[in-house]
């Protein structure tokens, strides 16, 4: 049964994680980069990424949807795994040989070092929008990004297309299922064994959802005109995002014990 949630999209859930201010959440997951670049062994993936279980249990936002992002990085971290794991020749001791390549325990435990990064990075940037609505993640960033003004940066336009991208993730994952379903029932086919027979099943998807998203960005387009939007300089918000107390000693008190995991681990 497919959620009832598009990856991606936010969850309306009351919980700490929610109350934060989005420029906090930002700042925390900046701060989960750095660290993530910075550790050189497993006991600082294990602790970073126990952190973020904790946090993703904070949010009460349902496992599944946090998870639903690995789905479309599995190729990418199927290659990340092979690249570093597979050996020309030279391995002398290898757990599994074919022909010249084979894979030995450094080059996969090295993979997967590399893989684990990946997870935590793709997990918590999932739960960033789905704690953060789109409205929430524009403030944030046009607030961030707001001493970029005195050099003429159009910081609104660029936040708002950052948000845009954003939310027509989820959209063009749900429009591409929904498309897929529509070509089963036609009998099409999409486990073919080979790649170059699987990529040509997914044409008839690819050019439906194009002309889809296009659609559905003149029609963005059209009512944001319509309600007269001219960029970011002088916009007023209903609602004023303001950091309080907590953010602020969660932030720092996070910054912190991520510093000394990079330093000591």
């Amino acid at each position: 049964m497919r959620p009832p949630v598009p990856f991606g999209q936010y969850v309306p859930i009351d919980s700490p994680i929610h109350a934060l201010d989005p420029r906090t959440k930002m700042g925390l997951m900046a701060a989960v980069g750095i660290t993530l670049f910075t550790v050189e062994g497993f006991m600082g993936l294990g602790v970073v990424a126990s952190m973020l279980l904790v946090v993703i249990a904070l949010s009460r936002v349902p496992w599944h949807l946090v998870t639903r992002g690995l789905k479309a990085v599995t190729l990418l971290l199927s290659f990340t795994l092979l690249a570093h794991a597979l050996r020309w020749e030279p391995a002398t001791v290898s757990l599994v040989r074919l022909g010249p390549l084979a894979i030995d325990q450094g080059g996969l435990l090295q993979g997967l070092f590399f893989s684990a990064r990946i997870v935590i990075l793709v997990l918590g940037s999932t739960l960033l929008t789905l704690t953060s609505s789109p409205v929430e993640i524009t403030d944030g960033l046009t607030r961030i990004m707001r001493p970029l003004e005195r050099l003429k940066v159009p910081v609104g336009d660029i936040a708002m297309m950052l948000t845009i991208a954003l939310r027509f993730i989820p959209t063009m994952a749900e429009e591409a299922e929904k498309i897929m379903v529509a070509q089963i029932a036609r009998g099409a086919r999409f486990d073919q064994r080979w790649p170059v027979s699987r990529a040509r099943a997914y044409i008839p998807v690819l050019i439906p959802l194009f002309v889809n998203l296009f659609k559905r960005a003149e029609a963005l387009a059209i009512a944001m005109e319509a309600r007269c939007y001219t960029g970011g300089y002088g916009r007023t918000r209903l609602h004023q995002s303001t950091m309080t107390k907590t953010d602020i000693s969660v932030l720092l008190a996070a910054c912190l014990v991520l510093a000394v995991i990079a330093v000591t681990l």
